[in-house]
């Protein structure tokens, strides 16, 4: 099962931030499908996207939901559950030797995340909710806080502080867009440097969430998929310390968020462009 130790790339994510990171070639990379599906999808992406950032040099960690609780309507497919879908990423985490990322609903569901979970994610919607948040660092494990879509960047910081009030400081920030009107999102790139530079807290940015249209489908969401690639390469080049990707192997059959998903036979081109792109930067 890996370890800190076990991946040299992934100790910058422990690391001064400001003082590493930001000088480092290196973009972390958090992808996978949006929800756990019933057969060998996530096997399927998982072992891909390992190839390909191994390939590129670039650490990586799987992500995938074993619960998508916020669906637009009850009638979607919501994932495998918290104990079946735990099961199934600790499975794969020991049969890859992958670190894994998935989100978290409750302080409950916190506490038995953080035995599997190498980052434990808190979604936009929740990333106020001050009970998840402390039970999530109480875990010691990283924290991922997605920046709810009525957040402005400055309100972060009230969110990490959370975090550090249990002596974890241990956190990611992701940057997914802000609410625009009904069924819209825009992402403001002066969010990456003010969170990364005013408070010293490294920004994923979320190529595929940020692309989506909520609520703009008949009980789902919608999304551009094809605009995720040029704000993908806008977000490093505003300097992201890495980016969160939802891909799947055929994103019209996904179970959700399917609109705004990455196509998995597309991203290494996507990635080498991105990755050239941090390397003028440096």
């Amino acid at each position: 099962m890996p370890s800190e130790n076990d991946n040299p790339s992934l100790p910058v994510l422990f690391s001064d931030f400001q003082a590493k990171s930001r000088q480092a070639n290196e973009l972390l990379i958090i992808a996978g499908p949006c929800v756990i599906e019933p057969g060998d999808v996530i096997y399927q992406v998982a072992a891909e996207m390992q190839d390909i950032c191994a390939e590129l040099g670039l650490p990586f960690v799987f992500k995938a939901s074993y619960d998508k609780a916020n669906r637009t309507s009850i009638d979607s497919y919501r994932g495998p559950g918290l104990e079946k879908g735990l099961e199934q990423l600790a499975t794969l985490k020991e049969d890859l030797g992958l670190w894994v990322l998935s989100d978290v609903h409750t302080a409950e569901e916190a506490t038995a995340a953080g035995k599997v979970l190498d980052i434990i994610q808190i979604p936009a919607f929740l990333c106020r909710q001050t009970d998840l948040v402390v039970a999530a660092a109480k875990t010691g494990k990283t924290i991922n806080v997605k920046k709810g879509q009525f957040l402005s960047a400055k309100e972060i910081v009230h969110i990490a502080k959370k975090i550090k009030s249990v002596g974890n400081s241990n956190i990611l920030i992701t940057e997914r867009g802000s609410s625009f009107g009904y069924n819209d999102l825009v992402v403001d790139f002066r969010n990456i440097p003010i969170i990364q530079e005013e408070y010293g807290l490294p920004v994923i940015f979320d190529a595929t969430h940020s692309v989506q249209k909520p609520g703009a489908g008949d009980g789902v969401s919608g999304g551009q998929s094809k605009l995720a690639p040029t704000l993908l390469n806008a977000a490093v080049a505003a300097g992201a310390f890495g980016l969160f990707l939802e891909v799947h192997p055929n994103p019209s059959k996904a179970l959700s968020d399917g609109p705004n998903m990455i196509e998995l036979s597309k991203v290494k081109q996507i990635l080498k462009r991105a990755k050239a792109i941090r390397q003028a930067m440096v």
